[in-house]
């Protein structure tokens, strides 16, 4: 048997359920209509981010000049430290005892000779109680003195001219230059 030989029957849909007429639309009941907000609520609010923003401006900008206040302050303390510095070396030269030494013998003090000793109780002298004279027995300046670069000779008392200074006593030791901004830089025209 063909496919074609049996008869076919149609397909009948079964019956579909009945609908309910669909409702009209309506409108909805008006609601109470919300109040505007208040332009000075607005005008607070703007104010205040406006505030805060210019503090953060403020702060910024007091933060940026402490910097550089604190960098100049750091670049005087390098100053200062190193003028310390040489200072310090200058007072340990002019302290030695090779100095004050030259200082004395450019005063016209000497050496004092052997020591003498008084007794208060009844005035006796113990010792050969002679005075140190006119010549010192040591030249501080002579061939016997060390060499110092930190020391400078001092001036030298002449009896007709008054003081005479040597050329190592008029030049004075020149000390770098401070670098304030930067490594120092030849001047071009």
């Amino acid at each position: 048997m063909s496919l074609n030989a049996t008869a076919r029957k149609p397909l009948v849909a079964p019956e579909a359920p009945v609908r309910a007429p669909r409702p009209r639309l309506t409108p909805l009941p008006k609601t109470a209509a919300r109040p505007k907000p208040k332009l000075a609520y607005a005008l607070v609010a703007l104010g205040g981010a406006m505030a805060i923003g210019a503090a953060q401006i403020g702060l910024s900008l007091a933060i940026t000049q402490d910097s550089y206040t604190l960098a100049s302050l750091t670049s005087q303390q390098r100053t200062l430290d190193l003028q310390t510095d040489a200072l310090q070396e200058e007072l340990t030269g002019v302290s030695s005892p090779q100095a004050l030494a030259s200082s004395a013998a450019a005063l016209g003090m000497v050496v004092a000779g052997s020591p003498a000793y008084l007794r208060l109780s009844d005035g006796a002298v113990f010792g050969t109680g002679t005075g140190a004279g006119w010549d010192s027995t040591v030249d501080p300046n002579g061939a016997g003195a060390v060499s110092n670069s930190l020391l400078v000779p001092p001036a030298r008392a002449d009896a007709n001219d008054g003081p005479v200074t040597e050329d190592a006593a008029t030049e004075t030791e020149q000390l770098p230059p401070a670098i304030t901004d930067g490594l120092p830089s030849p001047e071009t025209h």
